[in-house]
């Protein structure tokens, strides 16, 4: 067939193959569709590619730290705290990918096969309807077209297969999985959380949930994984398969069932759209190295690029028909952009358990308090609420005082346990705004013709009322509980680091306020869905990619439907 349309066409095409596109390209190929997988970063094989994951300290060259130079280059990319020797290799560049600030942002992000799912936290929490009825309730947004109940099956489902550490706690607020067996807490932890549930009726100190393999079954053994081994290294990428990433899990399985093509080196220029069809009818693309342009084809294309990116391919994708982008007749391409609030932290000492310490088994999670601000009412002068962690270790330290002789006589002396120390962190709910929104330049385009991403996004009065209530109610916690020297902190830093970038392409039931239904697709561009962060309404307080992933697979099996009867 050669270079000819026929050997570019495909069932589905698949724009991203990071946490959500994986899941996309798993459901498609499963299902017989012949599927195009479009990566514009290179390919990374697991555990081929995971070039760091076994090495010691001292075998990094600069012992973990990422040099000054490269500091000074990438001074947005260099403020994530995973950005380290051992894993830069999977973060993009600030200095190599541009774009252009309006305000302040950090936009971290990771061009590869994968994704950022080799790097993420791994923390999986399932919303609740308290969730998905927010904006309804609060007019702070456009209703949800679904409701916890439609997502409810499709949680079960990834769940089941990416394999998930967590304890059936029955609450309301944040509704139980399919769990593996938990982690220990450490005592410290476990005490914070009897004393909050013996203090607060309507708060909750838990098991962090999390993406981890602590006890195997058959469905991972299948995907080629093993058991987490603890060593929380996963921002290496793991050798055992004991988190989940999508290089372990959703693309091998798509790829043995003989029907994904894999494409990386592929830069998405934009989506082509057939006036005279009517709708979407493949891809142009950019290739990487050769900065060949090639068009691709499928009566379906699933845009899962990551959420500002794909914002951008969709604001990039012009025509007769829509001049402003696909899909965009209202306007609102771009706007409503949202993120989570991580700016506060407070940090503290515990004078208790001095018979224990924190030392040797390492744990890739630690305590989690769901959301208790506003749930049953409007209780506080800002909107919605804040979910936080809770984390306690006891550790060793060696005296590092003096100078010279006496420096090194201080390091020889036995190291001395100190108190144990607790923090928690806060993960705020930002309120979509008109005013937050993604653009792109008129002038500036990137190294392969593509306009550069303009973002314009910040904080606003009820992030500000949000911090002062967590500081106030954490401090108060802290302090019933016996914590000493108790310091909350402030960052300041700007949006985006928080990596949870949702919004832009939100779903809705009104085309004149939303621009994609209950199952993703746009409302005047029905073959094309987007199922990543861009289709959130909005943010809630959960870690988003559990519910990307069920989204995903419930709306490409939807899509696979509609196929075979035709009707997209």
């Amino acid at each position: 067939m050669g270079d000819s349309k026929q050997s570019r066409t495909f069932d589905a095409i698949v724009i991203g193959s990071g946490m959500s596109g994986g899941w996309a390209a798993k459901e498609f190929c499963e299902k017989g569709l012949k599927t195009l997988v479009l990566e514009r970063g290179r390919n990374v094989v697991q555990p081929k590619d995971f070039t760091t994951t076994n090495m010691m300290p001292w075998e990094f060259k600069h012992r973990g730290e990422i040099p000054y130079e490269i500091q000074k280059e990438n001074p947005v990319v260099s403020r994530c705290y995973a950005f380290r020797e051992d894993a830069e290799q999977f973060f993009v560049k600030d200095k190599e990918h541009p774009y252009i600030q309006d305000k302040p942002f950090d936009w971290i992000r990771g061009y590869q096969v994968g994704g950022k799912s080799i790097m993420w936290a791994r923390q999986t929490q399932r919303w609740s309807d308290f969730d998905f009825e927010g904006p309804a309730r609060d007019g702070y947004a456009v209703d949800w077209p679904i409701r916890y109940k439609d997502i409810a099956p499709w949680y079960s489902y990834v769940e089941k297969f990416a394999g998930i550490s967590g304890n059936k706690d029955g609450l309301p607020n944040l509704p139980d999985g399919e769990f593996l067996p938990p982690l220990d807490l450490s005592c410290v932890e476990n005490y914070f959380k009897d004393f909050v549930a013996k203090n607060y009726k309507d708060r909750n100190v838990i098991y962090g949930r999390c993406a981890h393999l602590t006890q195997p079954k058959q469905i991972h053994f299948e995907q080629g994984r093993s058991q987490c081994q603890n060593r929380s290294l996963c921002q290496r990428g793991c050798p055992f398969g004991g988190y989940f990433n999508a290089n372990s899990t959703t693309i091998p399985w798509a790829e043995k069932t003989g029907n994904m093509t894999l494409r990386p080196f592929s830069v998405v220029h934009s989506i082509i759209y057939d006036d005279e069809k009517g709708k979407a009818v493949g891809v142009h693309v950019i290739d990487a190295n050769t900065k060949e342009s090639i068009e691709y084809y499928a009566p379906v294309i699933f845009v899962n690029a990551g959420a500002y990116n794909s914002n951008l391919i969709l604001l990039n994708s012009k025509s007769k028909r829509f001049p402003n982008g696909l899909g965009n007749d209202n306007g609102i391409l771009g706007k409503y952009a949202a993120f989570h609030n991580y700016r506060a932290s407070i940090h503290a000492k515990y004078d208790g358990f001095q018979d224990t310490k924190s030392e040797g088994g390492r744990r890739p999670t630690s305590a989690y308090m769901p959301r208790f601000r506003n749930l049953y009412k409007q209780e506080t002068d800002f909107l919605r609420g804040y979910a936080l962690t809770f984390y306690a270790g006891r550790w060793s330290y060696n005296d590092q005082s003096g100078f010279g002789e006496d420096l090194k006589n201080n390091l020889l002396k036995e190291p001395t346990l100190g108190p144990w120390s607790v923090g928690s962190g806060m993960m705020g709910e930002t309120i979509p705004k008109e005013t937050n929104f993604l653009s792109l330049d008129t002038e500036k385009k990137d190294d392969w013709g593509v306009p550069l991403l303009k973002i314009n996004i910040d904080y606003d009065d009820n992030d500000e009322k949000m911090i002062k209530d967590f500081f106030e109610q954490m401090t108060e916690m802290y302090t019933k509980a016996g914590f000493t020297d108790i310091k909350t902190n402030d960052s300041k830093q700007a949006p985006g680091l928080d990596i949870h970038h949702m919004g832009g392409v939100r779903m809705g039931k009104d085309p004149k306020t939303s621009l994609l239904n209950k199952w993703h697709q746009f409302h005047n561009c029905p073959n094309v869905f987007v199922t990543d962060g861009a289709c959130m309404t909005s943010t809630s307080t959960q870690n988003p990619s559990l519910t990307f992933m069920a989204m995903t697979a419930r709306a490409a099996n939807y899509a696979v439907e509609q196929l075979k009867k035709r009707e997209i």
